[in-house]
């Protein structure tokens, strides 16, 4: 047998962690790495917070699981506090993002289907997005490396150009439910869209009736600076997916929406086995805690334009490897000049980890709680990595 015991659908790094601490992650061998990766956009309040770990182990030590089946004081609790915090009426909580996501399809779809229009069942999603991994999500989207393979893909999506008012305004036809865009493309390469796309796509959907459905899975939970993305753009959604941050590394997801979207989602249109146990609602609780604050947000902000600030300084000494930096908050990606994959691999030697994306991007994605000095030794190594870096020769 030549399998490995885990499936290999991974290629993994020779970086192997068993243990973290604020920032820092290390691994089995005792290298201790600078974690601006943050399990991509989950840590948020890095390894090992106090906070979070308390709740986690006083919730686990009381009841960890029983099912949706009884009631939830838990998932009532969290899920309030999502609703006081947000645009939302109403919470479904998921195990991850790729559910958040489905539920949010899931929803959209039904909205149309109790007002009696259910020919309206399709959405218009946006080239190179990245809404996860199942089936549904993996339709929804333009990129072949996710798709192959795995035909037959599942209709109901068309695919337009990432930005483009207009082309999102003409693929609207009488099978349109609604829209589906990460107002952040993270894996895309982090690509924030313009003000005139966010805010044009809700004039669109209110004047159609369609539903505006926001991906903050990589965006959400204080990463830009804001609780939620959609913030920046002065609109709110109808239906969106939350993940990543928002269990600080437990795995927790969930799908927000107004009453109005909602009004489809009924007894035994939707289920989870371990959607909102009260372990996650526990670690959910203890992250909101800490960061859904006016002073955590703005010093997310403050951090993140710091960096941005650090690494534009830096690019003109490295010029033949960066070109620019892009995003928002804690949210950044590096534009390289040569395969950002391959300079990620060459940043762990430095004892630096960060996360690869579309478009040559670098992501730099760290902890929410980094300061100063952090920023310092990022930026001091990146530089350190580049000065003896060869990039690849393209073939």
């Amino acid at each position: 047998m030549t399998i490995t015991p885990l499936m290999p659908v991974y290629g993994r790094s020779p970086v192997r962690p068993v243990r973290g601490e604020g920032v820092y992650l290390y691994g089995e061998d005792g290298t201790r790495y600078l974690d601006f990766a943050s399990g991509i956009a989950v840590n948020a309040l890095g390894h090992g917070h106090p906070h979070l770990t308390k709740a986690i182990q006083e919730q686990a030590a009381t009841l960890m699981h029983v099912s949706n089946l009884y009631g939830s004081p838990q998932g009532e609790a969290f899920a309030q506090r999502l609703v006081d915090a947000t645009f939302a009426d109403t919470v479904f909580f998921t195990n991850s993002g790729a559910e958040a996501v489905e539920c949010s399809i899931k929803t959209a779809r039904r909205y149309h289907h109790v007002k009696d229009r259910p020919e309206k069942h399709d959405l218009i999603t946006f080239a190179n997005a990245f809404h996860g991994r199942t089936l549904g999500t993996i339709s929804a989207t333009n990129q072949e490396k996710l798709r192959d393979g795995f035909a037959p893909l599942l209709p109901g999506f068309t695919v337009v150009e990432f930005d483009n008012l207009e082309a999102a305004r003409e693929a609207i036809t009488e099978h349109t439910a609604g829209f589906l865009v990460e107002p952040i493309q993270g894996e895309g390469g982090v690509r924030p869209a313009s003000q005139a796309f966010m805010r044009g796509l809700r004039a669109l959907a209110d004047e159609h009736d369609l539903m505006l459905v926001l991906d903050e899975v990589q965006s959400g939970v204080g990463r830009t600076g804001k609780l939620y993305a959609y913030e920046h753009y002065g609109i709110e959604p109808d239906i969106m997916a939350t993940a990543k941050g928002i269990g600080g590394g437990f795995p927790l997801g969930a799908c927000l929406a107004t009453e109005k979207a909602a009004a489809g989602m009924v007894i035994g249109t939707h289920g989870s086995t371990y959607g909102g146990n009260p372990l996650a609602m526990a670690a959910g609780q203890a992250v909101f805690d800490v960061l859904n604050n006016d002073d955590f947000l703005a010093q997310v902000m403050r951090m993140g334009e710091r960096l941005r600030g650090a690494l534009e300084q830096m690019i003109p000494n490295h010029d033949h490897l960066f070109e620019s930096v892009r995003g928002k908050g804690l949210l950044l990606g590096v534009k390289m000049k040569s395969d950002s994959r391959a300079f990620v691999t060459h940043l762990r030697d430095h004892g630096v980890l960060t996360a690869a994306a579309g478009d040559n991007v670098m992501r730099v994605l760290p902890p929410l709680i980094i300061e100063d000095e952090h920023i310092a030794e990022f930026v001091e190594k990146v530089s350190q990595a580049a000065r003896d870096y060869e990039a690849p020769v393209a073939a």
